[in-house]
């Protein structure tokens, strides 16, 4: 199993995380942002690649590279919802693993709020993310490590 985290927006409180967890099972990662970020200190499990500027870039080249049984770390759910049609794994930063049972309910709602704000509805986003959601998404990333990587 390979590790593939959607750099962009990927939240500071995390890379400290899955740094050890890459460092403690030697976990090869890919890091896919259109600029250059950083999870921790240099490692030779991880690869930083950098994709062309645009929205779906580093989406596109995630789904192209992703393989079977393969663990992506993104909030965006469109691209959740791609690899989990290549039957790899996707989880979320606040600890969500998104699966075929549950991602097109995840996509429903996500585009039933983008009508509702394009509409004029003031809706709050989601909360601000902190030490909570940082410690759901260890304990999310812990539980699937150990139950799929061998």
């Amino acid at each position: 199993m390979k590790l593939y985290i959607d750099g962009d927006a990927f939240p500071n409180l995390l890379k400290p995380i899955v740094y050890r967890a890459i460092k403690r099972l030697e976990l090869l990662t890919y890091v896919v942002a259109n600029k250059k970020i950083s999870i921790g200190e240099k490692s030779s499990y991880i690869e930083y690649i950098i994709v062309e500027q645009g929205a779906d870039e580093a989406d596109n080249y995630i789904v192209d590279i992703v393989n079977e049984g393969d663990l992506v770390i993104t909030a965006d759910i469109p691209l959740a919802d791609r690899i989990i049609d290549k039957k790899a794994h996707a989880l979320d930063h606040r600890g969500e693993l998104y699966t075929k049972d549950n991602i097109k309910s995840f996509l429903r709602m996500r585009d039933l709020m983008a009508e509702l704000r394009e509409s004029g509805e003031l809706i709050k986003g989601p909360a601000p993310f902190g030490a909570k959601d940082a410690s759901s998404f260890a304990n999310a990333l812990n539980r699937f490590l150990t139950k799929y990587n061998r």
